[in-house]
């Protein structure tokens, strides 16, 4: 699970190439080039990119021409298809949007990899990229977003240690302000890292057997522990001043940006709310050193929710079949390509073939190999959606919880507001 900045739908149109024959034993008989999206930008962009350039190693007459598709993914991925114009395989954050995809006819199942992915992956990881029961998707990246990041110096400097359940996390946001440095930084400019915090607070407070029902829809979003989550939400984002640039920064700020500011000298804020990939952020775009600079600590308990887990996974699927995407899918599945992203950081593999040596530090090794270990894990809700309500920029609920932080008192039209997107996303794809 990573989502980034916006570009335009016009790029897509460079991302169709000609396709032709191609030995995936021996590598390529002929030059080949294939096209492939994802969400990635900035660092993880060039951290895709070392992945796949081990892959034209391995394939030396394939070409591969990455395009990025920022957080309107989508929206341009669903009008390439529409045109009959698709990438040959594509990364997709959302195992909801692969669904609507594979309900469509347009994704070309994977049967050929299943023995790989038995080998490699827990059953869990398997099914999250099945539509029933037939294999559409690899999930090669995985996310736990259940992890908070801090700047230890500014942690030290206020006398606060990371907290281990919800009062002891509001206290020591009440410390730190004291203290003189604001406690959050949000990139409330991404919707979605209001959705993932919202998930780590539902999980907590509401327990597994509602989040399993919200993200089905089989609970209302106007359910009781929908707003009782909300209330809590709000204690983080309800108090502006708590918020490095206030409440109005936080909704012009992106994700990349509310990392590097908590850890850039000065720093504007204390921690910042999300996944392990946020260690690539911190390390490509400051001087911030593990342990010492920086360090995480796990989403804080609410009353007696104890170790859970909420991740994220981007799913590579597959538009075209043929021998070259065959065999990148293939690679995507293996362990050299999942070991390639490893080393750089900023990354968490579900392959358990992976080695935790792979791991640039003993942080990162902490947050990746946390997604096995947790007794209680679930996939993030809003990728679980239909896209229109849990993945598209300007609406559903990336907007909506955007409209929550200008106004963190509505609970309840903000429930409301969920609860008639969610049902028209839902009655839509039925």
């Amino acid at each position: 699970m990573s989502k980034h900045r916006l570009i335009a739908a016009a790029l897509l149109a460079a991302t169709v190439a000609a396709l032709v024959g191609v030995s995936t034993a021996g590598g390529a008989r002929h030059a080949t080039t294939i096209s492939v999206m994802a969400v990635w930008t900035g660092a993880e962009q060039k951290s895709f990119e070392a992945v796949l350039a081990g892959f034209q190693k391995t394939n030396s007459g394939v070409k591969v021409k990455y395009t990025s598709g920022g957080d309107q993914m989508p929206t341009v991925l669903a009008t390439a298809v529409q045109g009959g114009n698709p990438p040959d395989v594509a990364i997709l954050a959302q195992p909801g949007l692969m669904k609507d995809f594979a309900k469509k006819g347009a994704l070309k199942p994977l049967s050929f990899v299943t023995s790989t992915l038995k080998a490699n992956f827990a059953p869990v990881w398997s099914q999250l990229g099945q539509v029933n029961g037939k294999q559409y998707g690899v999930i090669w990246k995985g996310a736990n977003k259940s992890t908070v990041w801090y700047n230890v110096p500014a942690f030290k400097a206020a006398g606060v240690k990371p907290p281990a359940n919800w009062p002891a996390l509001i206290k020591a946001a009440s410390t730190l302000k004291a203290s003189g440095t604001n406690p959050y930084s949000i990139g409330g400019a991404d919707g979605w890292t209001l959705t993932d915090l919202f998930e780590n607070i539902y999980l907590r407070s509401a327990g597994p057997a509602k989040y399993d029902q919200l993200s089905t829809h089989k609970i209302k979003w106007t359910d009781p522990s929908v707003k009782t989550a909300l209330k809590y939400m709000a204690q983080i984002i309800g108090n502006s001043g708590d918020i490095a640039g206030g409440t109005s920064g936080a909704l012009q700020l992106d994700f990349p940006t509310s990392v590097s500011q908590v850890f850039a000298s000065p720093s504007k804020a204390a921690m910042v709310f999300e996944g392990d990939f946020v260690a690539g952020v911190i390390t490509s775009s400051t001087k911030a050193k593990p342990v010492s600079g920086f360090n995480v600590f796990g989403f804080p308990a609410i009353g007696k929710s104890g170790t859970v887990v909420v991740g994220g996974g981007d799913t590579a699927v597959m538009f075209k079949d043929n021998p070259a995407t065959r065999a990148l899918i293939k690679y995507l599945a293996s362990p050299e390509a999942g070991t390639i992203w490893a080393k750089r950081g900023g990354f968490s593999s579900p392959n358990k073939k992976v080695p935790a040596s792979a791991y640039p530090d003993p942080i990162t090794r902490v947050t990746a190999t946390a997604l096995a270990k947790a007794p209680v894990f679930r996939f993030d809700m809003s990728d679980l959606q239909p896209a229109s309500f849990g993945g598209t920029v300007g609406q559903g609920e990336f907007k909506i919880f955007q409209d929550f932080l200008k106004n963190p008192k509505n609970v309840n039209g903000i429930a409301a507001s969920l609860e008639s997107s969610a049902a028209k996303a839902y009655a839509k794809g039925k």
